[in-house]
Formats: structure tokens, C-alpha cells, sequence
């Protein structure tokens, strides 16, 4: 059995969710790792899922590395920088709504890109590559150069390239750069996972059909935009359609929906399940995740 490769690229976090009586569940998370995680949940065995990231030396970033391993996540390309640390973020409830807080200045993650060779090393014989607009956001400009530079390789290889635009206007210096540097990411990619909602006030887009149109426009042969609780879209140069979720779902969590609204569309689209079938799939799944708390659910539950 010829064993395939997914590679996801961005930053594990420490996690402290729950708040109640100001007792916090300390837990690991970030938009591209929850990803991975239905990755490993949903493909077969004859799939290999790998993080890569830079972790520091310290206590938790073992901890982290332990963490991915005992869940089948591959560590073997994580960078580890002397003196630096995870970054963290808290999680509280205020007016029906989750809001974060986030402590990331030294965060290891922020260097996962300055080694080109080490960059080009992690994405060799990759089947998939899978990197989102935080994972561009936490970077310095020239190592987000790098990182599109391994990338471009790893697709001239043969490599999938997906991107989940994860629009987050606090993590850049001007919503010009970040709008540039998000579209010049999406040329480089097969499939382009967006939020209707997130990309509309950035980029103008006046419906789901517009912010497809826009990344078809720059040659992405797959566009799936995420619409909340509505119909997703997926589109290609050739097909349109149009699904929604399932009703009756409850929300205890929606942290992490939408990764892992991706990670079990990426799958199922790896599995030669259709456009239809994948976006089925993808809500299924997502469904399951936000009646659970925190972004990473037990994989039992989604079989």
C-alpha cells in the first residue's frame, strides 16, 4: 500500500477554554492543526497526516509534540527555536458569543518559514498541502515569500495545494496587505475554502456566487465558500451546486466549524467523493463539532 501524504502548515496554540467559576480546561488548537486532526480522523490508513510548525523548547511545546504524536499527527519537520514558546489565547463567553484573547508575541510559529531548506524538506513528497491566511498573517513579509516559494515547488512536484483564506484583519498591518497577500496565496492554489461572510468586507463580494466568481477568476479550480448555517457553494469552472447543512442542529461550541467543515470536505474530495458528496460530508461533520465543546472532538464521534 503506497502511503499518501498530507502536509498542514500554520500554528499550534495553547488553549484555555471553559471560564466557569474562572476554572480554565488547558487544551492545543489553531485553524490549520484542527484541520489536520479531521484529516487524520477521516482519510484511511493509507494516508499519512504531518503538522508543520516551530515549537519552542520549553515545557509545553514537548508537550504539544506528544500530543500530535499519541493522535497519529506527524512531528518529524517541526522546527524548534531556542527561547521561544507556544503562543496562547484564551476563550470567554459574552453576550452569547465567543470572544479571544490572545498572547502570541514570542510565539515559535512566527519563525516556522526562515528556514528555506527545512520548508522545502517538510513539503517534499507531499500529496497535499493545506496552509491558511493566519498561517500568512503570523509571519514576517519575506518568510511569507518563502513559504509561497515551497509551496510553488511542492505543486510543480505534484502536489494539491488548499487554502482557507481565514480572514482575520487584526493579525495584519492594513486590510490592503492583507487583501493582496491573500489573493496572490489563492492563485498559487487548487482548492480555496473562504467565508462568505469574512471575505464580503474586504473584498466587496454582494453574495456566496461573487466570492466564487472572484477565485475562479484567478484560475482556482475548486472554490468552496463556507455561508455559516446556509448552503455552502462549491464551484469549478464547470459546476455549480449548491449544499446546505442538515436542520436541527444545536451549537454548544462553534469553535473550529469551519476547519472542520475542511477537513472533511479535503477528505472526502481525496476519497474520489463528489463535489456534492464532499459538501455533505463537510456539513455532517461540522454539524457534530459545534454540539461538542472545543475545537477538536473525540474522532469516535464523527464515524
Amino acid at each position: 500500500m503506497t502511503q499518501k501524504r498530507f502536509v498542514s502548515i500554520g500554528e499550534c496554540m495553547i488553549e484555555m477554554s471553559g471560564g466557569e467559576d474562572r476554572q480554565y480546561r488547558l487544551g492545543y488548537a489553531g485553524d490549520t492543526l484542527n484541520t489536520s486532526w479531521y484529516m487524520r480522523a477521516l482519510l484511511g490508513d493509507d494516508w499519512s497526516v504531518d503538522y508543520f510548525t516551530a515549537l519552542g523548547d520549553d515545557r509545553y511545546s514537548g508537550e504539544i509534540r506528544n500530543f500530535l504524536e499519541a493522535n497519529n499527527i506527524g512531528t518529524s519537520h517541526i522546527a524548534t527555536i531556542k527561547g521561544r514558546r507556544p503562543g496562547l489565547y484564551m476563550i470567554h463567553q459574552e453576550k452569547g458569543d465567543r470572544h479571544f484573547t490572545y498572547w502570541r508575541d514570542t510565539s515559535a510559529a512566527k519563525l516556522l518559514a526562515e528556514d528555506k531548506d527545512a520548508l522545502n524538506a517538510a513539503l517534499d513528497g507531499a500529496s497535499m498541502v493545506y496552509f491558511s491566511g493566519i498561517t500568512l498573517a503570523i509571519l514576517h513579509p519575506r518568510a511569507r515569500g518563502r513559504l509561497l516559494g515551497a509551496i510553488v515547488k511542492a505543486r510543480d512536484a505534484g502536489a494539491k495545494v488548499a487554502f482557507d483564506p481565514n480572514v482575520r484583519p487584526a493579525l495584519w498591518t492594513n486590510a490592503r496587505v492583507m487583501g493582496s497577500m491573500l489573493t496572490a496565496a489563492a492563485s498559487l492554489c487548487d482548492i480555496v475554502l473562504p467565508t462568505h461572510s469574512d471575505e464580503a468586507p474586504i473584498f466587496g463580494d454582494n453574495s456566496v456566487e461573487n466570492t466564487a466568481e472572484r477565485y475562479l477568476e484567478l484560475g482556482v479550480e475548486e472554490v468552496v465558500v463556507k455561508d455559516g448555517a446556509d448552503p455552502a457553494l462549491i464551484a469549478t469552472a464547470s459546476e455549480r451546486v449548491k449544499v446546505g447543512p442538515k436542520p436541527g442542529a444545536v451549537v454548544v461550541d462553534a469553535t473550529g466549524a469551519g476547519d472542520s467543515f475542511n477537513g472533511a470536505y479535503l477528505s472526502a474530495r481525496l476519497a474520489g467523493k463528489s463535489l456534492a458528496e464532499a459538501a455533505e460530508a463537510a456539513h455532517r461533520v461540522a454539524g457534530i463539532v459545534i454540539g461538542q465543546k472545543g475545537a477538536l472532538v473525540d474522532p469516535t464521534l464523527l464515524r
